[in-house]
């Protein structure tokens, strides 16, 4: 007998309850049993699955299960974090990598909102980008300098660009100014303060640059633009808030080829936390939710080579690691952090082993 066709509305597809052993909290979470009729009946195997919505993760974790190519996509951190643990909790899961596009999204909206970046208007749109970032901030813009674009309770204000991440060439820059600025006129700085606010920033720059900032007697903060600055709500509704950057400590130990890798402390800035949240922490490590570690890292993209996560039925989080070196040489180590806000902190070793 051929069978009876399957009917257009699906009633033996049970939703995912809190119970459910793929259950992931996520609000809007579909059941596996569906994506895996959906996947295979519209796709073969090696087939490319793309989902630009993808919550918690659910097609990408049946596709890779049904042996299928998969792109997943998602404007949301935790969604994306939630996703690549998920992915990693598969048996065997293939290698696969988690990018941040952010900045073509951020090019778009600046070009819609403050006109086209090339031609006679750069200067202007450029102008524009920054008074906007500026009032939002609530500081006071200043014109005449390269580096330095407002002002707010006597502390200089720098506003990074909106295609490139803040780098330690940019906060040496920051301060050269600063010193020149120094009781040159009504709009010379009050305090050796200076706040750098930026929509990414380099590996290692919270810690580098605050120390090559401190020996010029400069004290530099950073902060995080959010994404809310695109949402025309959000800032119709006063809603935006600048955060700053979390900071890493790490360990590490060497006996000949092998290495200890611990960490020592984690620090969010309480600004950012909700205040039930800082309530609830009573260790360090609890503001941690995954952490992974390259070990050998060529100055190119995070290779993401060992790693650990909670997980609903495991909230424990090992916080140190051993390794053994394939020879002897320097190795530069990256460690990655996402906090339990979807916020990424980044910490750079060296090491030289025997």
């Amino acid at each position: 007998m051929p069978g009876v066709p399957l009917q257009d509305i699906w009633t033996d597809v049970n939703p995912v309850n809190s119970q459910a052993r793929e259950a992931t909290e996520y609000a809007t979470q579909k059941p596996e049993a569906l994506l895996d009729r959906v996947i295979r009946a519209s796709s073969n195997d090696d087939d490319l699955i793309l989902d630009c919505f993808c919550g918690s993760g659910t097609t990408a974790t049946v596709a890779e299960k049904l042996g299928r190519r998969w792109i997943a996509c998602d404007l949301g951190r935790f969604a994306i974090n939630t996703t690549r643990k998920r992915l990693l909790s598969i048996p065997n899961v293939r290698p696969f990598v988690v990018q941040n596009l952010g900045k073509y999204e951020r090019q778009l909206w600046a070009g819609v909102e403050f006109g086209d970046s090339n031609g006679a208007h750069a200067a202007a749109r450029q102008r524009a980008y920054v008074e906007f970032i500026l009032k939002l901030a609530q500081a006071t813009p200043l014109h005449g300098y390269a580096w330095l674009h407002g002002v707010k309770g006597g502390r200089m204000v720098h506003i990074g660009a909106v295609d490139a991440p803040v780098s330690v060439g940019d906060v040496t820059q920051i301060a050269a100014e600063f010193k020149r600025a120094i009781g040159t006129g009504k709009d010379a700085p009050k305090t050796n303060g200076v706040d750098v606010l930026g929509w990414d920033f380099a590996f290692e720059l919270n810690e580098v640059a605050k120390q090559q900032a401190a020996a010029a007697n400069i004290q530099v903060r950073f902060l995080r633009i959010p994404r809310d600055v695109m949402d025309r709500r959000a800032v119709e509704q006063g809603d935006i808030r600048f955060f700053e950057l979390a900071a890493l400590s790490v360990e590490v130990k060497t006996n000949k080829r092998d290495l200890l890798l611990k960490l020592k402390d984690f620090v969010i800035p309480p600004d950012d936390v909700p205040e039930e949240a800082r309530k609830a922490v009573k260790h360090w490590s609890q503001w941690i939710d995954y952490w992974a570690v390259d070990w050998d890292n060529k100055g190119d993209t995070f290779h993401n080579q060992w790693q650990t996560y909670r997980t609903r039925k495991d909230k424990s989080l090992q916080l140190e690691i051993t390794h053994t070196c394939a020879e002897a040489g320097e190795y530069t180590i990256v460690v990655k952090v996402i906090d339990i806000l979807g916020n990424d902190t980044t910490k750079t070793v060296k090491v030289r082993v025997a």
